[in-house]
Parts: C-alpha cells; structure tokens; sequence
C-alpha cells in the first residue's frame, strides 16, 4: 500500500514551469504589439491576442486538470502548443505582408534577446529599444544623409532591413519567445505522454487503491 501512488497526485505548479512563463511573456508583449501596431477594432488584433491567451491559460488549465486526468493535461498542454504556433503564422504575415524582415535564426539582435533571458514585458521593450537606437547609430555614421533620395526596398529574410521600424523589431522579439515557449511545450508533451503511457492515469490509480483496500488485511 505504502509503494501506490497517491490517488490525487501534487499539481497545479503552473507558475514554476518556463513554458508558462515564456508564453506568459509572449502575452504580454503581443498585447502591447497589438495595441501599437494592429487595428484595435480589426479581427486580426483579436486573434492574436486570443491565440497569445490560449497559450499561456491553456498551460494553466493542464497542469490543474493533472491531478485527476493525464489525458486531460496532455490535451490541454497540444492546445497551448497549437496556439503559439497561430500566433507564430500571425506575426510570420504581418512581417511578409508588410516586406519587413524575419531575422535568421542567428541574427545577432535576436541572440541579444536570447541572452538577456526577459522574464518581463519592460525587459523586451528596452532591449527594443536598443537594437532601434543601436541601428539608428548605424545609419548616421554610414552616411545616411546621401540616400535620403533614394526609397528603400522591401526587405526579405536574405535582405535584411538597414533600419528596422519598432514593429519589425518587436516582432521578431515575440517570434522568438514564440520559438522558446514552442520548444518547451514539445519537451513537455513527450514527457507527458511518456509517463502517461507508463503509468497511466486517475483511472488506473483509483483501481490501484481500490485493489490494495480489498486484499488489505
């Protein structure tokens, strides 16, 4: 009896996980995206924002759901993947339909990011910031001054933009936290189904108890 799992195991440590901070963080900075540079009344804002929410609440609602049904968690936990991921085409269109750049992954602005490890919104937006002021610097000393005539052309992945505007930047910020927080939900869904395919779930234990009761002396 003393070698049974407990039939209502520990849950709901949502917040300690990296995958809901990540996604939390993608939240908030797609909020504040939208809020910039998105129609506010516009389908798209909503969608984004949603998909962004389902992200993080999804992770939520799972690791709660774990303490009577695996199945549930493993589900709930694909939801959460599957949100991030139509976030990630959200903003891969909005940078495509606008001729804007999505940096390679070994850009070394977004590894700035990467290195920074944010854990809040401010964080990102200063290093914004920075990668704005730091290619504005740039252009200065590039002799800006003698292409004023001249329209710049759309930039594309192999192209990358000489002076990327505030929505450019931020949003590959967001395709990046987008790919960290992906990446932990892909670890956290095989772990998932690999102890559920193991030990199985709330069903199996409660047979478990009811058995070791029966033969108890």
């Amino acid at each position: 009896m003393n070698d049974l799992q407990p039939l209502i195991p520990s849950h709901g440590g949502y917040r300690k996980l990296k995958s809901f901070q990540v996604a939390q963080l993608a939240f908030d900075v797609t909020v504040h995206f939208c809020d910039c540079f998105v129609e506010k009344r516009s389908r798209t804002n909503d969608q984004m924002v949603q998909a962004a929410r389902s992200g993080v609440q999804n992770i939520a609602e799972g690791s709660q759901a774990s303490g009577t049904s695996k199945k549930m968690e493993l589900k709930l936990t694909n939801v959460a993947r599957a949100s991030l991921e139509e976030l990630r085409l959200d903003y891969e269109d909005y940078l495509r339909q606008r001729g804007l750049t999505r940096w390679e992954r070994s850009d070394p602005r977004r590894e700035a990011l990467l290195a920074l490890r944010p854990a809040r919104l401010e964080e990102v937006l200063g290093w914004a910031a920075g990668v704005q002021g730091g290619q504005g610097g740039q252009e200065e000393r590039s002799g800006r001054s003698g292409q004023e005539g001249k329209q710049r052309a759309p930039s594309t992945s192999s192209t990358p933009s000489t002076s990327p505007g505030p929505d450019e930047i931020l949003a590959n910020g967001a395709l990046l936290l987008i790919n960290v927080a992906s990446a932990l939900l892909d670890r956290q869904v095989a772990a998932q189904a690999a102890a559920f395919e193991r030990d199985g779930g709330f069903t199996e234990r409660l047979y478990a108890t009811r058995q070791a009761r029966r033969h108890a002396p």
